[in-house]
């Protein structure tokens, strides 16, 4: 792997915004009074997705 395009792929710029998304999601979650779980576990759910959208974009050539 090269140095040259270190997290400066597709597949690294779309799991890291899908990752914020979630864990601003999950943050919103658990400011409520009482905390949305429901919200919440959707924050955890895109935080973890995105890990799966990387490798998929990585094994279709995405990142570098």
């Amino acid at each position: 792997m090269s140095a040259d395009n270190h997290g400066n792929t597709p597949a690294a710029w779309s799991a890291v915004v899908v990752a914020l998304i979630g864990f601003v999601v999950g943050g919103i979650g658990l400011m409520f009074s009482p905390v949305n779980w429901i919200l919440f576990w959707v924050g955890v759910g895109l935080a973890i997705g995105s890990l799966v959208l990387f490798v998929v974009m990585d094994k279709l050539g995405l990142h570098g």
